[in-house]
C-alpha cells in the first residue's frame, strides 16, 4: 500500500526529539506513523508543504485557472500527482484556533481542484472523487483543548472541514480521526505510550 502523509508544523518533521522549545509532538507522531508503516512494508510518501516553500495563498490568476480546471503552480501539480498515486492519505497537524493551520487550509484550497481531484456532476449534489486508488483517510491532530470539550462545545470544526466538507462530499467515507489533547501537561511515559500505540496502529493499516 502507498500512503501519502500531508504534514504541517513550523518546527518541521525533524523536531521529533524531546528538546525544549524545538520539540513538536506532531513531528513525534509523524515519526511513529512512519515507523509503523515501514514495519508493515507500506510505502510512505511524506508531503511537507512548509519544507517545500509552498505558498498557501490563492492568487487571482490561480483562482481563474482553478475555475478552468487547471493548475498553474508546478508544486501543486506535483502534490496532485502524488495524491493520485496514494491508496491512503494521512493528514497530521496541530489545531490552532479550533481548526487547521493556514498552510494546511491553503493546501486543500489549491490542490483540490475541480476537474482534477474531483468532479461536480450537478450543482448542489455530492462531488465525484477522481482519486480512484484512494481507500481511506486518517487525520491526526494535536491540541490543547480537551477532546470532549472540542466535540461538545466547538462541534469538532476540523472534522467538519476535512471529513464532512471535503472527503465525504467526494464520496469517500472510510475516515478516521485520532486526537492527542493536552500533550504539554502529560507525563513523558504517557506521551511515549501514545506514540507506541500510534506506531502499532499504522503497522496494522
Amino acid at each position: 500500500m502507498k500512503v501519502a502523509i500531508i504534514f504541517d508544523h513550523p518546527y518541521g518533521a525533524e523536531a521529533s526529539e524531546n528538546v525544549p522549545h524545538r520539540r513538536s509532538y506532531s513531528a513525534a507522531l509523524l515519526a511513529a506513523v512512519l515507523r509503523g508503516l515501514r514495519q508493515a512494508g507500506h510505502e510512505a510518501d511524506l508531503i511537507d508543504p512548509r519544507a517545500d516553500g509552498f505558498n498557501p495563498v490563492l492568487s487571482a490568476e490561480e483562482l481563474a485557472a482553478w475555475r478552468q480546471k487547471k493548475t498553474l503552480d508546478p508544486l501543486v501539480a506535483d502534490y496532485q500527482r502524488r495524491l493520485f498515486e496514494a491508496d491512503h492519505l494521512v493528514f497530521l497537524f496541530p489545531i490552532w484556533w479550533e481548526a487547521m493551520p493556514a498552510l494546511m487550509k491553503g493546501f486543500i484550497d489549491k490542490v483540490f481542484v475541480k476537474g482534477i481531484i474531483y468532479e461536480e456532476v450537478k450543482p448542489g449534489r455530492p462531488f465525484v472523487s477522481k482519486l480512484t486508488r484512494l481507500e481511506g483517510v486518517s487525520l491526526l491532530t494535536v491540541m490543547a483543548t480537551p477532546t470532549f470539550f472540542y466535540k461538545l462545545i466547538f462541534s469538532s470544526p476540523v472534522t467538519k472541514i476535512l471529513f464532512r466538507g471535503t472527503f465525504r462530499k467526494m464520496g469517500i467515507h472510510k475516515l478516521r480521526w485520532y486526537n492527542y489533547s493536552g500533550m504539554e501537561s502529560r507525563s513523558l511515559e504517557t506521551r511515549t505510550a501514545l506514540l507506541k500505540k500510534t506506531e502499532q496502529r499504522f503497522a496494522r493499516l
